[in-house]
């Protein structure tokens, strides 16, 4: 009798969707986008005075958060907490501020956490909650909600990105 050992690779961390809005919540899936100085073009803020602008170019949720909060009986769907780049395999329990992050042609740096907005009751006014406390919000990425809020970013070198692209930390502050 023949025993095969197969090994499982696990993936690389991939962009699963890129998102954009006219304006609010929820984004919308594109096909492909061009990361620019102030976003991915076309996506466009209800409130620009809050969202958006140089060090929020760009919101980054993992796939993996989303999907634990549709198990959780939230109504969500990618693209549904606002995020620009959806990702999958990309450990956000390990990111920090200052990590630069290639997402597909882009340079990326990670600014801040997001804090999440009354908009997000749409889907049960605890979410914000569950997904944001403050520690998250002093910047301490000992929280166990760290991450799960999403992080800005800001662009240091434009280009494009699509589904299927690979996103990596290319620079991690310790």
């Amino acid at each position: 009798m023949n025993f095969f050992v197969v090994r499982w690779k696990q993936m690389d961390p991939i962009i699963v969707q890129v998102n954009i809005s006219p304006g609010g919540l929820p984004k919308r899936a594109i096909s492909e986008g061009s990361i620019a100085p102030l976003g991915i073009a076309g996506d466009l803020h209800a409130h620009p005075e809050i969202h958006g602008g140089p060090e929020k170019a760009i919101l980054l949720i993992a796939s993996e958060t989303v999907d634990e909060f549709i198990r959780r009986g939230y109504p969500l769907f990618y693209g549904a907490l606002g995020e620009n780049l959806t990702t999958r395999g990309l450990n956000v329990r390990d990111l920090r501020i200052g990590d630069q992050i290639r997402a597909g042609g882009a340079l990326l740096e990670i600014t801040r956490p997001r804090g999440p907005c009354r908009q997000l009751d749409i889907y049960g006014e605890s979410l914000k909650e569950e997904l944001y406390d403050a520690r998250v919000q002093q910047r301490d990425p000992s929280s166990p909600r760290w991450g799960m809020s999403g992080f800005y970013l800001s662009v240091l070198q434009p280009g494009p990105v699509q589904a299927g692209d690979i996103i990596a930390v290319v620079s991690h502050l310790a």
